[in-house]
């Protein structure tokens, strides 16, 4: 191990992840750590991926499409193709979260509405049933 790599255990504690998801990620070919007999080396590389990659989790992103736009950092062209390519697919995932944003509104509304409703019977019956 150099100060350029790390182990499983150091990924897991910098990160907040489990071994168990770092071997995960590696054999969804998220992640290409090397090897020193039985043992993990994560490059910088890969700590830069990884973070992309929970990142792109706690956006809602599914994996395989992280994966893809983690593979345009190779195409050759300075990153461009990954950076619009992302910018693309991260604005049509916004409008998406926006949309589900509305729809949740919504239904927070409604519901609320409902407790109203319900709790104004509630009250409704118990002062008929005092009043009897």
């Amino acid at each position: 191990m150099t100060k350029d790599t790390m182990t499983i255990r150091q990924m897991c504690d910098t990160f907040g992840v489990t071994a168990r998801t770092l071997r995960f990620y590696e054999s969804k070919e998220l992640l290409s750590p090397l090897r020193d007999g039985q043992r993990r080396l994560f490059t910088r590389r890969d700590r830069a991926r990884l973070k992309l990659i929970l990142r792109g989790k706690r956006f809602g992103f599914p994996l395989e499409e992280i994966r893809q736009l983690l593979d345009l950092y190779d195409v050759g062209d300075q990153q461009q193709t990954q950076y619009r390519e992302t910018i693309d697919r991260a604005r049509a995932h916004l409008a998406e979260l926006r949309a589900h944003r509305e729809d949740l509104d919504e239904a927070i509304a409604d519901l609320d509405q409902q407790i109203n409703w319900g709790a104004r019977m509630l009250a409704t019956m118990k002062r008929k049933d005092a009043a009897e």
